[in-house]
């Protein structure tokens, strides 16, 4: 095939990623004519309403999943974080590229800077306002300082940058990936470790989808897919799946591939961060279902239930 249409959010952030999948095919598939259709999803038409009123699912995806089904696009790209474990059968992830920088980050004010530290020795006073609108980061720094106050925030990177530069909060926390791939690798002040505030399963990776119908798509994007990428998120959102939680679930994943082996860690936290249970698993990254099973198991042996049912009920 000699063109393929790629469908994208607009948001600055999905554009950057969509561009750099694109980039990639071109150098790979040299006089490819590739064409960028966005699409508005749910998640954008309402940027100002708090996540939870929405729902969480398919909040950013459904509406490309249907350009999808419907012909429309050819593919579409994905921040792994915002695709549901669960797609339609007649769709499937057919690359998953290599993985930026998972961790999360806590962002300060323009010019304000500090040393690498433990969370609990960050310089923010008692009682600061840490912006997010993640239930799961706010859950686990709560844990660490249960002194912090916080605040919903949504809207695209650069506005939420702006409401912090602007004096609304103390801090934010936002994913170190997207700002990396926009260019703002310098307003992560202090990137988060995993142990300390795990990722969103499947943070920091993209999802290639196409119909699963059309395997020339999948061989034209082979290119890019990078199997110890694919390993990990697929065991992070595994577990998630497992659990029966979505994405405002107060619960992180984090995996990688270390000497041959899938090392993953899970940390659930109830919604207000006073009680947090982490398990660790490992084993084969070409069985990464396994490794999840493992974990999920070992989180409901420690009350993981009883968590859920706290955030659902």
């Amino acid at each position: 095939m000699n063109s393929l249409i790629i469908g994208t959010r607009g948001s600055a952030l999905a554009l950057a990623q969509t561009r750099w999948v694109a980039s990639a095919l071109r150098k790979a598939h040299p006089g490819l004519n590739i064409e960028e259709r966005v699409i508005r999803t749910t998640g954008d038409a309402a940027a100002d309403a708090p996540l939870a009123s929405l729902g969480s699912v398919g909040l950013f995806t459904s509406e490309l999943e249907r350009a999808l089904l419907d012909g429309d696009v050819d593919i579409a790209v994905h921040s792994m974080k915002d695709l549901p474990t669960e797609s339609p059968a007649e769709l499937a992830v057919v690359a998953v590229p290599q993985r930026e920088d998972p961790r999360d980050a806590l962002v300060l004010p323009e010019g304000q800077n500090v040393d690498p530290q433990e969370l609990q020795e960050l310089p923010l006073p008692p009682g600061a306002v840490v912006a997010t609108c993640s239930l799961r980061r706010r859950a686990q720094l709560a844990a660490g300082r249960p002194d912090l106050s916080f605040a919903e925030i949504r809207g695209n990177v650069d506005t939420r940058l702006r409401k912090l530069d602007s004096g609304q909060f103390s801090a934010c926390v936002l994913a170190s990936a997207g700002l990396i791939r926009l260019g703002l690798a310098d307003r992560a002040a202090l990137p988060l470790a995993p142990a300390l505030c795990t990722p969103a399963p499947g943070q920091g990776a993209l999802a290639v989808q196409a119909r699963a119908d059309r395997p020339e798509l999948a061989q034209l994007v082979s290119v890019i897919h990078h199997a110890d990428t694919w390993a990990a998120s697929t065991a992070e959102r595994a577990v998630l799946r497992l659990l029966g939680g979505g994405c405002q679930v107060p619960m992180g994943a984090f995996a990688r591939v270390d000497g041959g082996r899938l090392a993953m860690i899970v940390r659930l936290a109830d919604p207000f961060g006073r009680q947090v249970i982490r398990v660790d698993a490992e084993g084969d990254p070409r069985d990464p279902e396994a490794v999840a099973r493992v974990a999920a198991a070992a989180l409901r042996q420690q009350g993981a239930d009883r968590f859920l049912e706290a955030h659902t009920g």
